[in-house]
């Protein structure tokens, strides 16, 4: 069979995603009590039947093809019950992680928690010793970014970011970026986002707070609330759990949008832009009072629903992040996506096509050439599945494709356009010091105040 090389390309570099043979355990740093040479896996936030959002159980099993699942948490009862079942009940079961921490030893440690439960947990499994997948987005604040960043760089654990855009989607992200920094786009490549508009809903009644579920460990850091289903499955749009689609699909797309440009290392110098929030914030909300506890909304959605942000580059390129991205004067609209412009050529990139003349003038030879700079992209490694990655490179000890540092760069991305919608101006960004310049409003709200019980002393 004459297999053309751009057929073999497309295939070898979404080879072995869905491998699942266990991995086995071999290095130095394994721990005495490892059964059968297999890393042991514990999760954290695994979602179920009373939940929205599934991604915590579905890292959790793909981990366990690689390891041997020893425990689970989840602050449901119902949550790990049902998590345990899939593995005859041989579970160890924990509703608070810290318990987990003092109990088990695991190697390795998934989290599928909501959000502003990442990096509580994350800095009390490296400080355990474990090895961590932690899903996206990693932060809640900027403040917690650099706090992780730290945390990360001091121990000698292997840390992955769920941002598996890195990875899989055959390899189509990769490729853009690849596409991008080999030239063929020309100088002055910007990248225009869109990623969708946040939902509207609310106010929701209090309700009863189910029996074998603990409320208030969910809510953990953030202000105390009155529970409501809404509330609890669709924690992505409050701000005191998650940062809306900002967070939501900018965590995926920005990422993808700096590192293609060569900013996945920095940051902007400056961020501009227009946004609406849901019809319960009011005009001119004091968001740092709400975030003190000293003033309120309604107990309804009130993440921003549509945007237009800038943000600008020292090395002056621009993302301009959008719910929805249409060019006036043209056929140019999208909804959800990346666009790459430059002096000499666009592509366009999402999780189901690549296109643009460049992608379709490619030849053979610049297939493999873009073969070699994908490889490259991904630090040496075959692209295919992320979890695969993260294993290799627990394995290794070396650094994986979605890395600490580089989502820390990208969720401050992130957080900066957040702000930029609550304090409705222009923000200047210092990405050394990683500071605002002169602007004690902003600086304000690169931090958010924790509950006595659940301050970072007190919940690692």
């Amino acid at each position: 069979m004459n297999t053309s090389r751009r057929d073999f390309l497309k295939h070898s570099l979404a080879a072995g995603a869905a491998a699942t043979v266990p991995y086995v355990w071999t290095g130095a740093h394994a721990r005495p009590h490892d059964l059968n040479g297999l890393p042991t896996i514990a999760s954290i936030g695994v979602g179920g039947s009373r939940g929205r959002y599934s991604q915590g159980g579905s890292i959790a099993m793909r981990a366990s093809k690689r390891g041997r699942m020893i425990a689970v948490c989840d602050v449901d009862d119902l949550h790990t019950a049902e998590f345990s079942a899939k593995f005859d009940n041989k579970l160890s079961r924990y509703r608070d992680y810290r318990e987990l921490f003092d109990k088990e030893k695991p190697d390795i440690v998934t989290i599928g928690t909501p959000d502003h439960w990442h990096v509580p947990i994350a800095l009390a499994a490296l400080r355990a010793g474990c090895d961590v997948y932690c899903e996206k987005p990693l932060t809640l604040t900027i403040a917690e970014g650099i706090l992780i960043r730290q945390a990360v760089q001091d121990s000698d654990r292997v840390f992955q970011v769920g941002t598996q855009q890195r990875s899989e989607n055959w390899a189509r992200f990769l490729k853009a970026a690849a596409i991008v920094q080999s030239g063929r786009l020309g100088k002055n490549v910007n990248a225009y986002v869109a990623i969708g508009g946040g939902e509207v809903g609310g106010p929701f009644d209090a309700e009863p707070v189910p029996s074998d579920f603990d409320w208030d460990l969910w809510m953990g850091p953030t202000n105390d609330a009155e529970y409501s289903e809404r509330r609890r499955k669709e924690f992505r749009w409050f701000y005191d759990y998650s940062g809306g689609k900002m967070t939501d699909w900018g965590a995926h797309h920005i990422d993808i949008a700096q590192w293609a440009l060569g900013c996945d290392r920095t940051g902007p110098v400056k961020v501009s832009g227009t946004g609406k929030f849901t019809p319960l914030v009011p005009d001119h909300f004091p968001w740092q009072a709400y975030f003190d506890g000293q003033a309120t909304l309604p107990g309804g959605f009130h993440t921003a629903t549509k945007f237009s942000i800038d943000l600008e580059f020292a090395n002056g390129s621009t993302i301009n992040v959008n719910d929805f991205y249409e060019r006036e004067g043209s056929r140019t609209k999208f909804e959800n996506g990346i666009l790459f412009e430059g002096e000499d050529g666009r592509i366009f990139v999402n999780r189901e096509k690549l296109t643009g003349r460049p992608v379709e003038e490619l030849t053979d030879a610049d297939e493999l050439e873009l073969r070699e700079r994908i490889v490259a992209l991904y630090k040496g490694k075959r692209p295919g599945s992320h979890m695969r990655n993260f294993f290799e490179c627990v394995e290794s000890r070396e650094e994986p494709i979605s890395d600490v540092a580089s989502h820390h760069r990208t969720m401050t991305s992130c957080h900066l356009c957040n702000i930029v919608l609550m304090l409705g101006r222009d923000l200047y960004w210092d990405p050394d010091r990683e500071q605002f310049k002169g602007d004690d409003q902003a600086t304000a709200l690169v931090s958010r105040p924790r509950r006595a019980k659940y301050s970072l002393e007190a919940t690692t």
